[in-house]
């Protein structure tokens, strides 16, 4: 059995986090034997994980502190569990993944990469060091995953040089998210939102890539035209609770039928309530799960031009620029504006296109070649060597 221990700065909800649940969830039990590090305490997704039968390690880390004995501990897990398979998922947990690897000095390593055009005028000054001390280091893993084409394209162009790459993208169960004229009933009903009313939603958390302020002004603009629209925002520091949100809203003024739900752990409930999800991101985005978990449910996208956003979509939705109200407003009007039956074949076309592309079963099995290939190339390495010596 190949064991295959997996590296990530945190459990909390996000993108890679999802999919590193949803990989370690669906793998071939049989084949592969997980097991998973945290760099920092676990999040919500710790206890799903767990559920799944996989172990979880933390080393409890304070972003704003490092501790290099966390980098003594992640190499004596190693030497004690004996992974054949390290891969690490994003910028700090690749950089720690790496260091320990090399302690550790036996295995295979691979990287996965997230995201892409990141401003780090946002974030702090630590990120963007790593980010150039994994760019430094990217010879070192044998093959580095992304995401997306985007996500690939543009490290290399920060000066990744991986000696192999690969491009493996999110997968979605389409058992759980899926078309449900019941959970669309329910949502509306919970929301009291009227059953033939347009309901535009955004599923992102408060953070300065995901652009809020873009589906606030687009909203306004929208609701000017149709009055009976209603908008649904959710994710982590959605709420009047948050100080920054509220200041927002209150330069932005009144939003009629404005619902903001916060984080919700029944995402796949929301979207089958909606007409349209939007995806406002300015930067960053490699392969928005949102996306492919709309279109699972039937329902058409308008996204901004981040990513590979673009190339998900297809001609299933409609591609804006980035920070552009006026044109997330005009979009998302025109598909309001479709022949019932004209939105309804958009949904349908939405969903078959994740099913033939983008199917969790399609991207485990991705994974799990992967995997195999590693070990093969492993294997035949180090036959050579011992034949050389």
């Amino acid at each position: 059995m190949i064991r295959v221990m997996h590296i990530i700065t945190d459990l909390d909800v996000g993108g890679a986090e999802m999919m590193l649940y949803k990989l370690v969830s669906a793998i071939d039990r049989k084949q592969f034997q997980c097991r998973v590090i945290s760099l920092e305490p676990p999040g919500v997704l710790a206890h799903q994980i767990r559920e799944s039968g996989v172990f979880i390690d933390s080393l409890h880390l304070n972003p704003r502190c490092p501790n290099p004995l966390a980098l003594l501990k992640t190499v004596g897990i190693m030497r004690r569990w004996r992974p054949h398979l390290v891969q690490t998922w994003m910028y700090h947990a690749d950089l720690m993944g790496t260091l320990a690897w090399l302690v550790y000095g036996d295995g295979g390593l691979i990287w996965n990469i997230r995201c892409t055009d990141m401003d780090f005028s946002n974030y702090s000054g630590a990120t963007r060091w790593v980010m150039r001390a994994c760019a430094a280091l990217s010879r070192i893993p044998l093959t580095i995953v992304a995401n997306s084409h985007a996500a690939l394209s543009h490290h290399l162009e920060l000066g990744y040089r991986p000696k192999r790459s690969a491009v493996i993208h999110n997968g979605f169960d389409l058992e759980r998210f899926k078309p449900d004229p019941i959970l669309r009933n329910e949502v509306r009903d919970m929301l009291r939102i009227p059953t033939h009313a347009p309901c535009v939603g955004l599923v992102a958390r408060l953070d300065p890539m995901k652009d809020h302020p873009t589906f606030f002004s687009a909203a306004r603009i929208i609701g000017i035209d149709r009055p009976d629209t209603h908008f649904v925002a959710c994710g982590e520091g959605v709420t009047l609770e948050n100080p920054d949100l509220r200041a927002y809203v209150g330069k932005m003024g009144t939003l009629p039928n404005m619902h903001l739900l916060g984080r919700r752990e029944d995402v796949n409930r929301i979207m089958a309530g909606l007409d349209i999800l939007v995806l406002t991101s300015a930067y960053g985005e490699s392969f928005p799960n949102v996306i492919g978990e709309a279109m699972a449910c039937g329902v058409p996208c308008v996204v901004t031009h981040v990513g590979d956003a673009a190339r998900i979509v297809g001609h299933t939705g409609v591609v804006v620029p980035p920070s552009d109200p006026p044109a997330m407003a005009e979009a998302v009007l025109k598909i309001l504006e479709m022949p019932p039956d004209e939105r309804h074949a958009l949904g349908v076309s939405a969903r078959k296109r994740i099913r033939q592309r983008y199917s969790l079963k399609k991207v485990i099995a991705d994974y799990e070649m992967l995997y195999l290939n590693v070990i093969q190339r492993l294997r035949l390495e180090r036959e050579l060597l011992c034949a050389g010596s």
